[in-house]
């Protein structure tokens, strides 16, 4: 698809779902930005929440509310966001994630110095109440489409890609996983290079614990690889099974206390 493209805008694409709680702290992350040429794209998946009222308090043109018909789920959302930006350059936070001030300018910075198309960063976790967690997490520095494959190691907050070489991203309806289907369809044409910088604050809510937690995250993996990717049953769940062990790996590899 032929469509608008604005030289230096950076696109940010934020879903949203019953996140009053913390919405208002991620796009003021935004406003922040040193790098200020940027469209902040908000689609609400049908919240019953108060998410509209925080919205409608920041009174910015830079920040666009679309609001799903009926909910859809995250990939549903993120791909109308996608479709509706017009920046050079694609970038992602979720509604209760964080961003540095420097986060855009520094990772466009980067890009452009190397003629890099898809990067990441480095970033830190935090509670419910925005206290830090005191674990950093990095991952390797270049991201071929063989490493992409064995786990998904950029975070969602994290990476960028340019949409002069990518065009529009659309990604299949899956309820989980869906950015890093995002990011397989991206290391298929470039490899993903890692900024060693803290440059965003990812939040860990409290969840339930399940008893099955694992025999649903590998259902939620071979999902990906099988009908997201198009990958046969028998490779989709050996790529599934090989991505709960190289989590492992990440953790122990990647994540360090601080």
């Amino acid at each position: 698809m032929n469509k608008e493209i604005v030289d230096g805008l950076v696109s940010i694409i934020m879903p949203s779902w019953n996140t009053a709680q913390f919405i208002s702290e991620s796009i003021q992350s935004v406003l922040n930005q040193t790098y200020k040429h940027w469209e902040l794209i908000i689609v609400d998946d049908c919240s019953t929440d108060h998410t509209d009222d925080i919205v409608k308090r920041f009174d910015d043109d830079r920040i666009r509310y679309l609001k799903n018909e009926k909910n859809s789920g995250a990939a549903i959302t993120r791909n109308r966001a996608i479709y509706e930006s017009k920046g050079e350059w694609i970038a992602f936070l979720d509604s209760d994630d964080l961003w540095l001030p420097e986060k855009l300018e520094k990772q466009i910075t980067f890009m452009k110095k190397h003629n890099y198309k898809f990067s990441y960063h480095e970033y830190v976790k935090i509670d419910e109440e925005s206290k830090p967690l005191n674990i950093y997490v990095s991952g390797p520095e270049v991201i071929t489409k063989h490493k992409m494959y064995n786990y998904g190691y950029p975070g969602c907050l994290t990476f960028m890609y340019s949409a002069k070489e990518y065009g529009v991203i659309q990604i299949k309806d899956i309820k989980k996983n869906n950015d890093y289907a995002i990011l397989l369809k991206l290391c298929k044409k470039q490899n993903c290079y890692l900024l060693k910088e803290n440059l965003a604050e990812y939040r860990i809510r409290k969840v339930s614990i399940s008893h099955d937690k694992l025999k649903k995250k590998l259902k939620s993996h071979y999902d990906l690889f099988h009908y997201c990717d198009d990958k046969s049953a028998l490779v989709a769940l050996w790529y599934a099974i090989w991505n709960l062990f190289y989590g492992v790996l990440k953790k122990i590899r990647y994540e360090k206390k601080i």
